[in-house]
């Protein structure tokens, strides 16, 4: 009994030196202050968002700045997650973000298939259903954000009307 108590206490020391919830185990457990010290001070340095996270707060600036209204980061359905939906003009925008550190992979854009295409229209149809927008024009545009390590800022390209909707839901 005292195993699984402490295994489920320090579960957070399997997820390694960088995640959060380890430093605040060391942090929170240890009863050296200098040792408390160090690990608020990692804290800060070390980065808090993912890659992608950090993309997608790029790709919103981004389109911000083109005029785009952010209404929704990150929503998450029993079939995926669709990154951004935006509104420009009178249209719906479902945005789908593709960060990568190189192009040793293909283009970020690339990622964007046929299956993750139909994928995306589902959930699309699954939003513009739960918040009764059907009536709405809608588009799918792509953002492929490339950053390099070391780079300060992302490159990034704005596909408009990437891809048309495609499979079962085709109702735009």
């Amino acid at each position: 009994m005292g195993d699984v108590g402490r295994s489920r206490r320090y579960h957070h020391w399997s997820l390694g030196f960088g995640h959060w919830s380890f430093t605040r185990t060391v942090e929170s457990h240890s009863t050296f202050p200098l040792v408390r010290i160090l690990f608020r001070l990692l804290r800060r340095i070390l980065p808090t968002r993912t890659l992608g996270q950090r993309g997608e707060a790029a790709a919103a600036r981004f389109l911000k700045r083109l005029g785009y209204k952010i209404v929704a980061r990150s929503q998450r359905d029993v079939l995926g997650e669709i990154d951004l939906v935006a509104v420009d003009g009178r249209t719906i925008v479902f945005v789908e973000v593709k960060t990568r550190r190189s192009l040793d992979a293909g283009h970020p854009a690339e990622a964007v298939d046929a299956d993750k295409q139909r994928r995306l229209t589902r959930l699309a149809l699954g939003y513009l259903k739960r918040h009764r927008l059907l009536e709405h024009r809608a588009r799918f545009d792509v953002v492929a954000v490339l950053w390099s390590d070391g780079q300060r800022r992302p490159h990034i390209e704005h596909f408009r009307s990437a891809f048309e909707a495609s499979g079962e839901g085709r109702m735009f």
